[in-house]
C-alpha cells in the first residue's frame, strides 16, 4: 500500500511543512529562479533546481523531489550568489 511508502515528491506547501527552514516564499523564490531569465543587466542562468531534477513541472504544479533538492542545496555550499 501506498501509505507504507517514503513519500517522494511534495508541494511547496508540504515541503515547507516537512522543512521548516523553508518558507513557501523561499521555496517559490528558488523554483522561479531554476528557469534561465533575462533582465536589464543580460542573461542570467538558472540556479540547476531544473537540471538536477529536483523540481518537476507537473502542468502548473510544480513539486519538489526531496532526495534530489536536498543533494542540490549541498551542492551548493560553495555557490556564491547575490
Amino acid at each position: 500500500s501506498r501509505s507504507n511508502d517514503v513519500q517522494k515528491y511534495f508541494t511547496v506547501n508540504q515541503y515547507s511543512n516537512k522543512e521548516r527552514g523553508f518558507t513557501p516564499a523561499s521555496l517559490r523564490n528558488l523554483i522561479f529562479k531554476a528557469e534561465p531569465r533575462v533582465t536589464y543587466e543580460g542573461e542570467i542562468p538558472g540556479n540547476g533546481l531544473i537540471e538536477s531534477g529536483a523540481i518537476i513541472r507537473v502542468g502548473r504544479k510544480v513539486l519538489i523531489d526531496d532526495q534530489k533538492f536536498l543533494e542540490w542545496m549541498r551542492s551548493q555550499k560553495n555557490v556564491v550568489q547575490s
